[in-house]
């Protein structure tokens, strides 16, 4: 009986000592922990999973936005390895290999290490007339000898209920978030209960200036903090860096699968006559729209008095209310898979002759 204690006894020791060796060996440069994604292990079934979303993204223009670069290096992580601009590049480079093999047409803000302003960044990608823009970005804490703190984020810009809010950009942002973090087997920190963060938690009431000045669906990715003890180790290895932009590949996928809602006047409406008491939109989609996700404003006030026709897809809008001048419109739907339209917006002038010129 003592004999059998001593050698579970034994054995118990010899277990400890293995199992602190193995993860003191994790932690070192050499033995980086992270996972293969099962389409980099089985490239069928890459190749499967790229084919599957051609049809969702084929033609669609995505503008890439690795952030910092050039004369912006300033982002050096723990014991100088990790270099946020250069990782930020390498993701995106990844990345925008794995939307063209899926039909995308990828545009960047740089391709190398050189500096692009921050105004030019949303400038160019609202040129280009891009469907989605992404920057992209790896994280920092607030206190230079804070090592520990890790996690992976997505912003959207502003908040909900404030007017700057276009939930699209929320949504955008779920679908990234929660294939990058899952790829890599970060969380979403403690701050969100899905790891999507408004840019006004940053910014109060301003936000990030490439996502407050994009006028289509944006996002901002951190991927993870440069300056972890661990994290840093895993962002210089050019196949994490691959790892983390497929993440980034399958949420964009998964979002454009789910359709995205387009919003579209039937005839022009830069002016219209008083005699004129509707005007009519087409809201265009792949799947169905929610009638009750209809959201009309002038002014950045709700307004009510129009009509939806599911059949047709045809939103009518009853101005007999409006008054005669100058109004900002906004309109916002979402279709059944719960993804929303960028805004409608535009600013109109009602006028009891659409033939007289309007003041500049």
């Amino acid at each position: 009986m003592r004999k059998n204690n001593h050698i579970k006894r034994n054995s118990f020791f010899i277990i400890t000592f293995l199992l602190v060796q193995f993860f003191y060996g994790c932690s070192g440069s050499k033995n980086v922990y992270y996972e293969i994604p099962k389409e980099f292990r089985n490239p069928k079934k890459k190749i499967e999973f790229i084919e599957k979303y051609i049809p969702y993204l084929k033609s669609k223009k995505i503008f890439i936005d690795p952030g910092h670069g050039g004369g912006d290096r300033r982002n050096i992580g723990f014991e100088g390895d990790a270099i946020e601009a250069d990782i930020n590049l390498n993701v995106a480079l990844s990345l925008t290999t794995f939307l063209r093999q899926a039909g995308a047409v990828v545009f960047l803000s740089r391709d190398k290490d050189t500096t692009i302003a921050l105004k030019d960044r949303s400038r160019m990608a609202d040129s280009l007339n891009a469907d989605i823009f992404i920057s992209i970005h790896h994280n920092a804490p607030g206190r230079a000898d804070d090592i520990w703190t890790n996690y992976t984020s997505t912003y959207y810009h502003a908040k909900p209920k404030y007017y700057e809010y276009n939930p699209v950009n929320h949504d955008l942002a779920k679908y990234i978030q929660r294939d990058l973090s899952y790829a890599m087997r970060n969380s979403g920190g403690p701050y969100s209960f899905d790891g999507t963060y408004s840019d006004y938690i940053i910014y109060p009431d301003d936000g990030f200036s490439v996502l407050r000045n994009s006028k289509m669906p944006a996002v901002l990715i951190e991927g993870g903090f440069t300056t972890h003890h661990f994290e840093s180790q895993r962002l210089t290895i050019p196949l994490f860096n691959r790892i983390e932009a497929w993440g980034i590949f399958k949420g964009i996928s998964r979002f454009f699968k789910a359709g995205m809602p387009v919003i579209k006047p039937v005839a022009d409406i830069d002016s219209i006559s008083i005699n004129n008491r509707e005007i009519n939109f087409i809201i265009e989609d792949s799947t169905n729209i929610n009638p009750n996700s209809i959201v009309v404003k002038f002014d950045s006030v709700k307004f009510n008095d129009y009509s939806f026709n599911a059949k047709n897809n045809l939103l009518k809008i009853d101005l007999s209310n409006i008054t005669e001048g100058k109004h900002i419109l906004k309109i916002i739907a979402k279709n059944t898979n719960g993804i929303h339209s960028f805004p409608y917006e535009k600013e109109i002038y009602f006028i009891k002759n659409k033939n007289i010129p309007r003041d500049n």
